[in-house]
């Protein structure tokens, strides 16, 4: 099928942003494998009478253009409910009734900063040049309520659909649709026909590149249970060990660094600013931090994710979570 590279990282950028949402909501999120389907915006909203919520996503550098997450309604209610604590039937009558408060709003903004950070850490190693994803204003459509126009809810336009079902239990659940406009699916993941046109411009000598920096894994804390992340990783990138008091500039003027494991005794505030001056520095080079600490509050989650974190691990360590995380993050 066509877009099976695309469809590959939008899977593993799901599942990624499933993980993160499940430690944010205190409950699993499981987002399925995708469908692929060719979808415009007429089909779309006219076979298709359910409450909307489009996150807009603009991505830039060498990849311009913009694509689009689309939840139903039900399943944001469901979800930024469940992250303010809400009680279940309370959840059900909301999510019956679609009624979405200014809370939901911004409790869901939180869910969709954190999704957006999972698409960027899992696109960026698998793409040959630099990209940046970044979330715009979520725009909600009721049918026959709320007015279209050329650009809203989302574009007309041909997109490639890829449809994951999402599950929550307890909850009813709806799916997520990835539209993706074909000009930017042919960036992210060109296709045959495309390379062989491209070919007689490619074929001019190009000078040699210098040799790659090699990838790296930095290792970061002050107790004893920075050598048991260490005794815990199975990979073959080579290791950086360094105190929290480590001269960062000098750490990463040396390497390539992709991941940053950072282990913490506590959760504090205080503790958690390590994250900003760690994570723009990884950030350069398309890698992502992940937290490591004895005791995780879902305040403390949500605070570690809006300071950039990309992982969360608790402590006693599990090595084969610890190594299927940082193996997501890598994207090896």
């Amino acid at each position: 099928m066509a877009y099976d590279k695309l469809q590959s990282m939008l899977d593993a950028a799901m599942k990624q942003a499933g993980e993160e949402s499940s430690m944010l909501l205190g409950q699993p999120l499981t987002v399925a494998a995708s469908d692929v389907l060719n979808a415009d915006r007429k089909s779309y909203l006219g076979g298709d009478d359910r409450a909307i919520y489009v996150v807009g996503v603009e991505s830039r550098e060498a990849y311009p253009g913009r694509f689009y997450l689309l939840f139903s309604l039900a399943d944001t209610i469901v979800m930024s409910s469940i992250l303010l604590g809400i009680p279940g039937p309370r959840i059900q009558e909301k999510r019956r009734l679609s009624i979405q408060e200014p809370d939901d709003a911004d409790a869901f903004g939180e869910i969709a900063n954190q999704i957006i950070g999972s698409f960027n850490s899992v696109f960026q190693p698998n793409l040959p040049e630099k990209v940046h994803l970044k979330l715009l204003p979520p725009i909600k459509y009721v049918p026959e309520v709320d007015p279209l126009d050329d650009e809203l809810p989302f574009p007309d336009g041909n997109y490639m659909m890829y449809r994951a079902p999402l599950e929550i239990e307890g909850q009813e659940m709806d799916h997520l649709d990835i539209l993706i406009p074909h000009p930017l699916a042919c960036l992210f993941d060109p296709q045959p026909e495309e390379a062989a046109a491209e070919a007689p411009e490619q074929a001019e000598e190009t000078p040699e590149e210098a040799p790659a920096e090699i990838p790296s894994i930095l290792v970061l804390g002050d107790d004893n249970r920075r050598q048991e992340l260490i005794d815990g990783l199975e990979t073959k990138l080579a290791l950086l060990d360094a105190p929290l008091s480590a001269d960062l500039p000098q750490l990463f003027s040396g390497g390539n660094i992709k991941l940053a494991l950072i282990s913490l005794r506590q959760t504090a505030d205080r503790d958690l600013s390590i994250c900003k001056r760690v994570v723009p520095m990884v950030e350069k080079n398309g890698g992502a931090v992940v937290l490591c600490a004895p005791e995780w509050t879902r305040v403390s989650v949500l605070k570690a994710l809006k300071a950039g974190a990309r992982g969360i691990i608790s402590y006693p360590l599990d090595a084969s979570d610890l190594n299927a995380k940082v193996s997501g993050l890598l994207s090896v």
